[in-house]
């Protein structure tokens, strides 16, 4: 329960106070009315004395009256009976009175602590409320430190003193009757005696002639005071005199009527806003309270109530009480003694008393006024009024005995109200039926539990007082109940706030929307985001109405606002009434307000953090065959892998255009921002090129949303560099333009940003949909984007009707987007700080050149290796030239512009549309090839950055060039994401954006062709049989050709059209065919063998000058000769390089260069190489390019496509493919518990085995005659050739017996005569011929491959034996003759 500004005390003694009558004369009316008071009025203000009285009670002990207040009303006259409920014009007063209280508005915010609630009370007192006190004056220093606080309830303390004062007078109580009655006569009148006489006859008859029942007299002699008005000079006389005496006393009383020095009654004038203390008195006029008194004037009024007090109340009321005394002790002896006798002769004895739960009747029987019963109640209650306490005890209890044996239960509950509050409280309701009474008593009982910190019983009694006869008496009591709750020792804050919406809802049934509104705001800090959704909307829908009823728009917007942003699990009928309540109320505050800017909507939600930003130009989609590069649009996901890939092939460009370095500053460039993208930079844009945001809205309700004229906010800050002075540095927005519509300024904003406006906008039941807005500055400076400004409406299924279109209203919603959050220093860790995002503050920046590509006949689907040409189209579609195009790519062996050696097609090749550059075949020896020599820094590219050749090398505005582009399907089959990234700048230095980059992604699928398989290895043939007109030794290289392509496509069948090679050190020479005649066709699976002789370049060649030469040797098969060393054949061929074959080229490079200057470096420093030199031996390094043409039938035409694979041969013996094969799974790794076995001794390298060639040369057939000559002998020659650079000591031994199994089946009777071992040593590419002897016993056949050859270079200490004994055996046939 909330405070009182009384105690408990003062309280009690204030609600039972001597009532005293006013009777005035029409010339006193008149008099007093000039202050704008009556009589009753001009003193109620100083009712309450100043000083102590003095009473004697009747057994003459002296009592104390303290504070003694009395109660002055004037006299009206009721010929009803009394009800036992207050009348229509009294519960008015009561509402009024209540209505009038309101909390201050501009009060101190004071905060009470309830567990772990913070609720704000809007008052200017604030009381103790601990429940272990009892006064809160006793508690005053303890408020700072007590977390138990409360305010005051100022309407709830006017309305109890109100409704107090305002009680009718009852029958069976004196409380309310008068004890005097003041008779006020003019002095004007002619003769005031007689005035006096007829003011005394007047009273009398009220009093005494029966025809009115209201007012109610305590005594039938009651005391009257004359009191003499004096107008000259508002002189006051007061004379006290009663029935039997006719002496009059009187005393002046001067009031000062002059008006030179007047004071405003402000007691009166309090007490009046109050309400009036006489329930049946018209209102007081408007206007100020006595404004004739001085301040003197207020002392004397206090003077003549003292007076009037001590000299006639107190002690008529001290005579009464004597009187009174004295008859009840002289007729209670007698009726008491004749009544108990009765009750034992006929009765037997004393009967029961009746328990208050079963009473005989309610209130049926009366007593007679000089009744026994009934002047004991009235003694006690004149004991009440003058505060004798232990008198007025003692009566209250014998009476109650008296009307408990009697069955009096209205009587009975009287006498109960001191010593039983509740019970009396039980009886008034239940068995009463006086709910006046009842609401005394519980107002009196919930005040005294209270003061003894029982505020939970309180509760209770105050809520059991509740019903439906009265709203506003439900509301006070539901609310002081509420008071309680909060203010227990543990407080329990729900049922508080529970209660609050109870009383907030009868005090809207009453009338009082004030009160309700504050009670429903003092609730909803309980609910608040504490998960009661529901609970929430309704309060925040019942103060929206109530603030929109008492005028206050923007409280309703507010708390209709709460309804539409929080989550809510509302019908969508029940959100659709919300949202049309929160329109309705909207409107008018937005017609009224005053403010330039727009106010902030709750709907629909907008996710900030989800807002992305474009820059620049929207794609172009294609036009006819065009196909334009895709670069980057809103409609791609955001890709972290991707956007690491971009930036790094930016990188690249940045540094081919920088001369390998990249810059400090740079950075990539970033054309779409989102929430993963870097943006703790202003990014950059460009003056007349769009900026498109995308804002997510999300429709929380599960009605549909209409948004018209959706725009962008902003603010721009133009730079001080403008041509126009008077735009330096100033700062424009469109806000104001936005709300209220002025043409000019439309039209001057749009000259700097122009703002595009999407008319229509709507947004489905729960639906989330992005809106693409755009701005299109036209100035250089700095840009703010702000936020949306849209109109709101209710979506609705059909058109659109007249009542709709009025419930739409225009505000803004800002967008303001959190940064990463920051996690460095340790104030970063401990709290919550985001850096910034500036995604919405972009830097405007001069013009810039802007390049849009176009591809044309580029095919989406391909053969593995085929070739196919195509075109791309450059175009400036700005007003600035650009130069420095350069191009870059994750597939760099997929295209290919051309080199500088590119030669124009010959007129074949152009009528069969063929991407090779084709000659007819010249007259030649049969199946040689025809070699070119090119320079490999006419193809290759540092870095993989392609600067595209364009002529003049800048592109002018509005220009556009074509280019060929030669494409090549990749090797692997499958869907291949390739990946362009095209690099230009401006002709013009210095600005703030260095480069542009346009991006473009294509999908190429790629369809089986061929697979291709090559070996090599040394030709067996003696080199002085195999030695060409070039001098070189040859190696046999074996193609294997197979078709793997299962009639994808429609391909029908591939033709091998030409073999070429491409090495620094060997060459293609001559192509070994059997059956020359036949072509080589491949259908479906079908497969083929080549084979070729390789020989070594001349050194000439392969080292001429400083630069890498590499030798092209073309092998055709069919009547036209592809030039290999062209575009687009050349260029491929060294895209398609591996780094690893680049790697290889370089070592062969070292070891060639190393070899040649041996001669020169010391012999410690050549066992270094010995490794290097063996593996150089076996080494090849010969690239094969095989041209194909496939016939393709498609649409009943046939197509034919033409394209190469590249097969790398870089070992003597190891078979190389032009499909990479699979990796496989690596297997698991058993737990070893035991050490390894120690590792085996390492062997020679194999590489050795290849230092030395041997070739044994003999004739096929023997004859001999055995018989006449029983040995034969056979001239062998053994032909050594040294392999590699290096000098080499080569062993033979010829006592060898072979025990393979080839040698097995054939005779091996046969010995070596002669030296059996030699020792030789070998120079660099040295041949030697050994002659060796055969000696054989019988005919038969024998293999010659019996020598063991072992070989060392001459710096290496351990042997190795040759490769020759694994080699084809060399078979002999002996015959006899």
């Amino acid at each position: 329960m909330a405070q009182c500004v009384q105690s408990v005390q003062e309280f009690v003694q204030d609600s039972f106070v001597p009532m005293v009558a006013v009777l005035c004369s029409e010339e006193a009316e008149r008099v007093t009315r000039k202050n704008n008071l009556n009589f009753a009025e001009l003193l109620r203000p100083f009712c309450r004395l100043t000083s102590e009285g003095h009473i004697r009670d009747p057994s003459n002990q002296l009592q104390v009256v303290k504070n003694l207040r009395i109660c002055v009303n004037n006299l009206v006259t009721s010929p009803t009976t009394t009800s036992t409920s207050l009348s229509p014009a009294q519960r008015q007063l009561l509402s009024d009175v209540v209505s009038s209280c309101q909390p201050q508005e501009s009060a101190v915010t004071n905060v009470v602590m309830a567990g772990d609630y913070e609720l704000n009370f809007s008052d200017d007192c604030v009381k103790a409320s601990t429940p272990w006190y009892s006064v809160w004056r006793e508690t005053l220093l303890e408020i700072k430190t007590s977390k138990y606080s409360s305010v005051t309830t100022p309407w709830f303390e006017a309305y109890r003193e109100n409704f107090l004062q305002s009680m009718p007078a009852s029958d069976h109580e004196f409380l309310n009757h008068y004890l005097a009655c003041l008779l006020v006569v003019s002095s004007t009148e002619a003769v005031p005696v007689e005035q006096f006489l007829k003011l005394s006859q007047e009273q009398h008859r009220i009093q005494h002639s029966g025809e009115y029942t209201n007012p109610k007299w305590f005594i039938p002699n009651t005391l009257k005071y004359y009191v003499l008005l004096h107008d000259m000079f508002y002189i006051l006389r007061y004379f006290l005199a009663d029935e039997m005496s006719s002496s009059l006393e009187g005393h002046p009383l001067q009031l000062d009527s002059s008006m030179a020095n007047l004071h405003n009654l402000s007691a009166v004038h309090t007490d009046l806003k109050k309400g009036a203390k006489d329930s049946n008195s018209p209102a007081c006029a408007a206007g100020s309270h006595g404004a004739c008194l001085t301040l003197n004037d207020h002392d004397y009024i206090r003077q003549f109530i003292q007076e009037f007090t001590f000299r006639g109340l107190l002690p008529h009321i001290e005579k009464t009480i004597r009187q009174l005394n004295d008859q009840l002790v002289s007729r209670k002896g007698l009726s008491r003694s004749l009544f108990t006798a009765t009750k034992k002769w006929f009765g037997g004895g004393k009967a029961p008393e009746k328990s208050i739960s079963e009473p005989k009747s309610t209130c049926g029987l009366l007593y007679p006024p000089e009744a026994p019963e009934l002047q004991i109640r009235k003694m006690a209650d004149l004991c009440l009024l003058v505060q004798h306490y232990d008198l007025a005890y003692s009566c209250y209890h014998t009476a109650k005995k008296d009307f408990l044996s009697d069955q009096a239960m209205l009587y009975a509950a009287g006498a109960l109200v001191r010593a039983h509050m509740l019970v009396y409280t039980m009886i008034c309701l239940d068995v009463c039926k006086n709910m006046v009474l009842a609401e005394r008593c519980a107002l009196l009982s919930a005040e005294i539990l209270k003061s003894q910190g029982k505020y939970s019983e309180a509760a209770t009694l105050l809520i059991k007082m509740t019903s439906e006869d009265s709203d506003l008496r439900s509301a006070l009591l539901l609310e002081q109940a509420a008071h309680c709750f909060i203010n227990m020792r543990n407080p329990m804050v729900r049922k508080f706030a529970f209660h609050m919406i109870l009383s907030g809802h009868r005090f809207s049934k009453a009338g009082q929307r004030r009160h309700a509104l504050r009670c429903y705001c003092q609730a909803m800090q309980v609910y608040k985001e504490r998960g009661w959704s529901l609970a929430e909307d309704h309060i925040n829908f019942t103060i929206g109405r109530q603030s929109f009823t008492l005028r206050q728009p923007e409280e309703a917007v507010t708390a209709f606002r709460q309804i539409l942003i929080n989550d809510s699990r509302q019908t969508a009928k029940q959100q659709g009434a919300f949202l049309r309540e929160y329109l309705y109320v909207y409107k008018p505050s937005a017609v009224n307000g005053n403010e330039v800017s727009l106010p902030q909507l709750p709907l629909p939600c907008i996710h900030s953090s989800a807002t992305r930003v474009y820059f620049g130009h929207e794609r172009r989609l294609a036009e006819g065959e065009k196909q334009a590069a895709t670069h980057v649009s809103l409609d791609q996901e955001f890709d972290q892998d991707l956007s690491a890939m971009w930036c790094h092939l930016e990188e690249q460009l940045v540094a081919s255009a920088n001369g390998g370095v990249v810059p400090v500053n740079f950075q990539p460039t970033q054309c779409c921002l989102n929430s993963q993208t870097d943006n703790l930079r202003h990014p950059l844009a460009v003056v007349e090129e769009p900026i498109i945001v995308e804002v997510t809205f999300r429709n929380p309700l599960k009605v549909s949303l209409a948004l018209s004229s959706l725009s962008l906010l902003w603010r721009f800050t133009v730079d001080g560099s403008s041509s126009s002075k008077e735009m330096t540095e100033e700062t424009i927005t469109n806000e104001e333009t936005s709300a209220v519509g002025v043409g000019n300024m439309n039209k001057y904003k749009d000259d700097i940003v122009t703002s595009e406006t999407i008319q229509e906008f709507q947004l489905g039941p729960e639906e989330t949909k992005m809106a693409r807005l755009k701005l299109l500055p036209h100035r250089t400076g700095q840009l703010n984007i702000v936020g949306v400004v849209y109109n709101l409406a209710a979506g609705s299924s059909g058109e659109m009707t007249s009542s709709t279109e009025d419930l739409m209203v225009r505000g803004k919603q800002d967008l303001n987007i959190l940064g990463p959050r920051l996690n460095l220093t340790k104030e970063d860790k401990m709290s919550v700080r985001h850096g910034p995002d500036r995604r919405l503050n972009p830097i405007i920046t001069a013009p810039m050149p802007l390049m849009e590509v176009f591809f044309l006949q580029f095919p989406t689907a391909l053969l593995c290796g085929e070739i196919r040409k195509a075109y791309v189209e450059f175009c400036n579609v700005s007003g600035v030239a650009l130069c420095g195009l350069r191009v870059v790519s994750t597939h760099a062996a997929f295209f290919t512009f051309g080199s500088q050696a590119t030669t124009p097609l010959s007129p074949t090749s152009a009528e069969n549309c063929s991407p090779y550059k084709t000659v007819a075949t010249p007259l030649q020896r049969a199946s040689e090839a025809t070699e070119s020599l090119v320079s490999a820094d006419d193809f290759r590219q540092p870095s993989g950055v392609i600067e595209i050749p364009i002529d003049g090398s800048i592109l002018q505005p509005g220009q556009s060039t074509q280019l060929p582009l030669w494409l090549r399907g990749p090797d692997q089959e499958g869907v291949h994401e390739i990946n362009f990234l095209f690099y230009y700048e401006s002709a013009e230095k210095g600005l703030k954006i260095s480069h542009r980059v346009l991006r473009h992604t294509v999908f190429i699928c790629a369809s089986r062709s061929l697979s291709i398989q090559a070996s090599a290895c040394r030709s067996s043939v003696p080199p002085h049989h195999c030695l060409d007109e070039k001098g070189s030794s040859g190696t046999l290289v074996f193609i294997d050709v197979e078709n793997i392509n299962t009639n994808e496509g429609g391909v029908r069948e591939f033709h091998i059209v030409q073999v070429s090679s491409s090495s620094q050190h060997w060459r293609l020479h001559k192509y070994i065919n059997p059956n020359k005649d036949k072509e080589c066709k491949l259908g479906s699976r079908e497969r083929a063998k080549l084979c070729f002789r390789a020989t070594r370049c001349k050194p000439s060649e392969a080292t001429s000058k400083v630069v890498e030469k590499y030798t092209f040797s073309d092998l055709s098969m069919g009547n036209e000769q592809i030039i290999s060393s062209t575009t687009p054949c050349g260029d491929f061929f060294f895209r398609c390089l591996t780094l690893e074959t680049q790697e290889a080229y370089g070592a062969s490079s070292r070891i060639s260069s190393v070899s040649k200057s041996q001669g020169s470096v010391p012999t410690e420093n050549r066992s270094s190489d010995l490794t290097d030199i063996a593996k150089e031996c076996s080494e090849l390094d010969l690239n094969i390019i095989v041209i194909w043409k496939a016939y393709v039938v498609e649409d009943n035409k046939q197509l034919i496509l033409e394209g190469q694979l590249h097969v790398a041969l870089q070992t003597i013996g190891k078979e190389a493919s032009s499909l990479t094969a699979k990796e496989e799974a690596q297997e698991m790794v058993l737990l070893k518990f035991k050490s390894d076995l120690p590792p085996p001794v390492i062997l020679p390298s194999a590489e050795f085995c290849q230092l030395i060639k041997t070739n044994l040369h003999y004739p096929e057939t023997c004859t001999h005659p055995f018989v006449q000559e029983s040995l034969c002998l056979v001239p062998v020659t053994l032909t050594l050739s040294n392999c590699s650079l290096a000098q080499v000591d080569v062993i033979i031994d010829l006592r060898h017996k072979s025990t393979s199994p080839e040698s097995l089946e054939v005779h091996s009777s046969f010995a070596w005569v002669g030296q059996s071992q030699y020792k030789l040593q070998l120079k660099p590419k040295e041949v030697l011929c050994l002659t060796l002897q055969a000696c054989f016993l019988q005919a038969g056949v024998y293999n010659l491959n019996t020598p063991r050859v072992f070989a060392k270079p001459s710096e290496q200490s351990i042997m190795c034996e040759t490769s020759q004994q694994t080699a084809t055996p060399a078979l002999i046939v002996i015959s006899n003759a």
